[in-house]
């Protein structure tokens, strides 16, 4: 399905439920805010005869209710701890590498405080709110934070989160398999993997134990194992709690881990729509103008569709490239046995302290088997134009394509 954002502001949208006495829990109009009066944040200072005065921006509220009261009766101490820390925050921003001194003692904030204070604000709502859902669309226990506090950009507004495939119409990313492992206690002889003419992928700890360029074969739904089975990693989803984070170089969003991952852990998986090449040609046209990466071939077996994870997919979404990666590729099949549609699953390549920031190389050298005569890598769709890599490795080939 396609989406149209909505057109009215949230503000114009507050102030027509209030007006129609409507609720809207998304947009902040609750029983408890069309009857009482809850600070939302605080837009701006100043001093009369003595008195702070600070002007509040009420929840539910539209803008042109906002009213100047005075600190005793503001219960909000974390919504003043935000607003002292946005106004210093930008008082003491460099100017031509020297620091400003922040005062204190004023008597009223100039505009452009005020109007970077109510932006640090709203932003901090539509982050809150993006976080929020992106946690009820998830389908895995690890939870999603979201963090800025580098610029004020916002929630992207065109990307919409899935938990697996989304398929284009006519193509079936689900082969109709019928059948699976009759163990008792995988691994055993006829267990999936050796059925595929494979070696299990996981070893006793659930750690991956192949090679770069084998693929996964995973328990399926029609296997007789049940769900703590050693060979089901990648289907439970993300294990680890992660943080979408706005870099500080030019890179735009990424991805941290906040917890330890050891070596060869699964991560993430990567998802998005499943488009033909002939189409992801199509879009790489537009994207090359943008400089987006989102486009990524499902070429294990041949080339004949390509994920495309830029206005639907997971965390994996946000994920920067690095020319020394700490991610590794590999292809997974579970509930479809289809050659031409691997799942894309991101393994470890070595331990990941909590706040590092997790990234693969777009160009995946070394994530296939080299040595085949039909392969030439699992690869992001061929660029036109050539983008700057900014990773700062060591190794950094200048370029992401």
């Amino acid at each position: 399905a396609w989406y149209v954002p909505c057109l009215a502001s949230l503000e114009t949208l507050q102030e027509l439920c209030r007006k129609e006495n409507l609720r809207c829990k998304s947009i902040g109009i609750t029983n408890r805010s069309l009857k009482s009066y809850e600070v939302e944040y605080l837009c701006d200072y100043k001093v009369e005869e003595g008195k702070a005065y600070y002007l509040v921006k009420w929840k539910g509220w539209p803008e042109s209710s906002n009213t100047w009261e005075p600190r005793k009766h503001l219960n909000c101490p974390l919504l003043l701890q935000n607003f002292l820390r946005d106004k210093n925050e930008y008082l003491s921003r460099g100017r031509e590498g020297k620091a400003l001194k922040v005062r204190n003692r004023v008597k009223a904030l100039k505009p452009a405080i005020a109007d970077y204070i109510v932006k640090k604000a709203k932003q901090r709502i539509a982050l809150q709110r993006w976080k929020e859902e992106l946690n009820r669309k998830k389908n895995h226990k690890a939870m999603i934070l979201v963090e800025n506090t580098v610029d004020l950009e916002g929630p992207p507004l065109d990307f919409y989160y899935i938990n697996e495939y989304k398929p284009a119409p006519g193509i079936n990313v689900l082969s109709g398999i019928t059948t699976g492992c009759e163990c008792a206690d995988c691994p055993a002889e006829k267990c999936c993997p050796k059925e595929a003419g494979f070696i299990l992928a996981y070893n006793k700890r659930k750690k991956l134990k192949i090679q770069p360029g084998l693929p996964i074969y995973e328990c399926n739904s029609y296997c007789r194992c049940g769900p703590d089975c050693p060979n089901r990693i990648v289907q439970k989803g993300t294990p680890y709690s992660l943080c979408i984070f706005r870099t500080s170089n030019g890179r735009g969003w990424g991805v941290k881990t906040l917890q330890k991952i050891k070596t060869n852990s699964f991560v993430m998986e990567y998802v998005g729509e499943v488009i033909t090449s002939e189409e992801a040609e199509r879009r790489g046209q537009l994207y090359d103008n943008q400089g987006n990466t989102y486009l990524f071939d499902l070429d294990y077996d041949s080339d004949e569709f390509t994920v495309d994870a830029a206005r639907y997919g997971n965390v994996s979404h946000f994920v920067n490239h690095s020319c020394d990666p700490n991610l590794q590729v590999f292809n997974v099949f579970i509930d479809n046995l289809d050659l031409r549609l691997p799942r894309i699953a991101l393994f470890s390549t070595r331990t990941i302290k909590a706040g590092e920031e997790l990234t693969f190389d777009y160009q995946m050298k070394g994530s296939i088997d080299l040595t085949s005569e039909s392969a030439e890598g699992l690869s992001p769709s061929k660029k036109r134009i050539r983008t700057v890599c900014k990773c700062g490795a060591v190794c950094c080939r200048g370029y992401l394509n």
